[in-house]
């Protein structure tokens, strides 16, 4: 009969020989090596975006659930009873062309019609124009003087660029590549085949370092401004410089937001923005890097997710504590929702609030002391940073999550599955400037090409370019 391994004691390995006993004990550790590395890859096979960090991006969108939510029964498209969205007319007098269509003759016994219908039925048709560019040219006249004999050159018109690109088609490549992923082949290509602009891929480099340029000083005020912010969310994602790894950082304020490319995740960027000046909440998920930095208030929807990893797990212990924790958390996350669309007033929610504090606090102190290699670490940090659990309960306006930066990575994260990160520092700059602008002007609700064509034309102009910030009054 076979023996398993339980069955091998230390007793029964003392009776053979010194060898096999060397041969034996090797083999033992080689197994528990092996054992434990088939556990760690079974749990990261496990991974999902519903119990770990890993990205939504990273599942496929037809992957089975895994959380047991039931199918709806609803089908696809708008539900029967749904208010219809139509396009409203636009006035008369605002239409290019007006075409008055009336009847000749009675369509029952042919007699001729004459005379207008006061309320005509009105059907618009929406075309694009003929698209084409709009070209300028400066004739630059030279003049030999009748005194001296010296030639003189009239100069171009202030603003009027030296190369044969306007700031609004620089804007438009910038945004082109920048606000809507295209890469450089593809921007010149578009504008050759749609707009009838010559193009190639070397102008639209040239253009983006235009770009980057005229927003630069808007970048650096709004990086000025990080430290005197009475909160902030953090987050990064990785990227790419060429052949090197690199982090694409954001941090969100509450009227803009900055983003960064460094090729280090340390925290020489946090003291660079922050300046070691910052004394608001900083949101963020708990990667050690930002413990230095302020007050913190760690995201709640990252705390989800390893409760559900702990509910996931193999290990019956392990499962218990994720599914109590799961409990309040769930809880929490109800009082929160009802508290933030005005059912719930502050106070009562705090005083609801108040139990699940004391649970999950008294949940973490039972797994940190559980003797559990899984839930030891996880617990003791949480437990021992407890604090930066419950900041969003001490200070107002402060959110348990860190969605809000996590929703200004989005656009940036699908960016670089497109293009594969960037090759150079330049293009870096690139990046991070124009990111900045997009996502700040949606923050304040301003048209992001009407100003980045600004910029563009103060930088031709050799004028400031318009700042980000809102200015006080």
């Amino acid at each position: 009969m076979g023996m398993s391994l339980d069955e091998l004691s230390e007793e029964l390995i003392a009776r053979q020989p010194p060898e096999a006993q060397v041969m034996i004990r090797l083999l033992l550790a080689e197994i528990k090596r092996l054992t434990a590395r088939v556990a760690e890859l079974e749990e990261r096979l496990g991974k999902t975006p519903q119990n770990s960090s890993l990205p939504p991006s990273s599942q496929h969108p037809h992957a089975k659930s895994l959380t047991g939510k039931r199918k709806s029964k609803k089908q696809r498209g708008g539900q029967p009873g749904h208010a219809k969205h139509e396009r409203p007319l636009r006035p008369t007098d605002e239409c290019d062309d007006v075409q008055r269509l009336k009847p000749t003759e009675c369509r029952r016994c042919g007699t001729k019609l004459a005379g207008c219908d006061p309320a005509p039925l009105r059907h618009q048709v929406w075309e694009l124009p003929e698209i084409k560019p709009h070209v300028t040219e400066y004739q630059r006249h030279r003049l030999r003087c009748q005194h001296c004999g010296e030639t003189t050159c009239a100069p171009l018109p202030p603003g009027v660029p030296e190369g044969q690109s306007g700031p609004r088609l620089v804007a438009f490549t910038g945004l082109l590549m920048a606000y809507f992923r295209q890469s450089k082949r593809r921007t010149a290509l578009f504008l050759e085949a749609i707009l009838n602009q010559p193009c190639c891929p070397a102008l639209t480099v040239k253009m983006q370092n235009q770009v980057t340029a005229a927003l630069r000083a808007p970048y650096e005020e709004l990086v000025g401004q990080l430290p005197a912010q009475a909160q902030l969310s953090m987050d990064e994602s990785p990227t790419r410089q060429g052949s090197v790894k690199a982090w694409l950082w954001t941090a969100v304020a509450g009227a803009f937001t900055v983003f960064g490319v460094r090729l280090s995740r340390e925290a020489t960027l946090l003291d660079e923005w922050l300046q070691g000046t910052f004394t608001g909440v900083l949101t963020c998920d708990r990667a050690k890097m930002y413990w230095s930095q302020g007050r913190l208030q760690w995201c709640w929807a990252h705390l989800k997710r390893d409760f559900q990893a702990l509910l996931d797990a193999p290990d019956g212990q392990v499962q218990r504590l994720g599914r109590d924790l799961m409990r309040p958390t769930r809880a929490l996350f109800r009082h929160w929702a009802r508290y933030r669309d005005g059912t719930l007033t502050r106070v009562g929610w705090l005083r609801l609030m108040r139990p699940i504090r004391a649970e999950i606090d008294a949940l973490l102190l039972r797994g940190k002391c559980s003797g559990n290699d899984r839930l030891y670490g996880m617990c003791r940090e949480l437990h021992d940073h407890r604090a930066w659990l419950w900041t969003f309960l001490d200070v107002a306006e402060i959110e348990p999550t860190n969605n809000v930066s996590e929703r200004a990575l989005r656009h940036a994260v699908i960016w670089r599955k497109l293009s594969f990160g960037t090759q150079s520092a330049a293009g870096s700059r690139f990046v991070e400037t124009t990111l900045t602008t997009i996502e700040t002007c949606r923050q304040q609700r301003r048209n992001v090409f009407d100003y980045v064509t600004q910029a563009v034309a103060a930088h031709f102009a050799s004028q400031p370019s318009p700042w980000l910030l809102p200015k006080t009054p």
